[in-house]
């Protein structure tokens, strides 16, 4: 749904292409995870279909006909809607690993191990993206401080879930 709504908002800025849109998503939003072009133009369909864009124009090149996207005045209408709307927050890794740690206490397994390697893991990815943060722009640096955040939380988490893991399994089991 968010790659909708990011393609909409680049189609605001200009009429694009969908190799455009592609490119100027990656350069914005993907650098870690780029999208691929069938998705791009799946999601080109989708909006297409539900009259949120329109084809502009259709030029030739050296290969096939490239369709050049415009947004309508629903999709303005859907964008402002879209970015007016506070988000829920999302529990994101925190309910899986709380439910590998129920799933470790019910079956016997040493929770606290699998809570201690978890922990070791966001360390490691927290000095990995600390490293990058270094060396990045504003937009990455940005995308990066909103994951070690989240990481930070994690490990809150943990360091919480290990100090109760015995009243947990107590309360599991009964």
């Amino acid at each position: 749904m968010t790659v909708s709504y990011a393609l909409l908002g680049l189609l605001d800025e200009a009429d694009r292409h969908g190799y455009d849109l592609k490119q100027s998503y990656d350069r914005r939003f993907g650098s870690a995870r780029p999208l691929r072009f069938g998705q791009v133009y799946r999601t080109l369909a989708q909006l297409e279909r539900d009259g949120l864009i329109t084809v502009a124009g259709v030029e030739a090149g050296a290969g096939p006909d490239r369709k050049r996207y415009s947004i309508t005045t629903d999709g303005v209408t859907d964008l402002e809607r879209w970015l007016s709307e506070p988000e829920d927050p999302q529990p994101q890794l925190q309910t899986v690993l709380f439910t590998k740690v129920v799933t470790a206490l019910l079956s016997g397994r040493p929770a606290g191990v699998f809570l201690e390697d978890q922990r070791q893991r966001h360390l490691t990815v927290m000095r990995e993206l600390t490293a990058a943060r270094r060396e990045s722009s504003l937009r990455d640096g940005m995308l990066i401080d909103y994951q070690l955040f989240h990481i930070e939380a994690d490990l809150r988490w943990i360091e919480h879930a290990a100090g109760r893991l015995d009243t947990l399994a107590s309360e599991i089991r009964s």
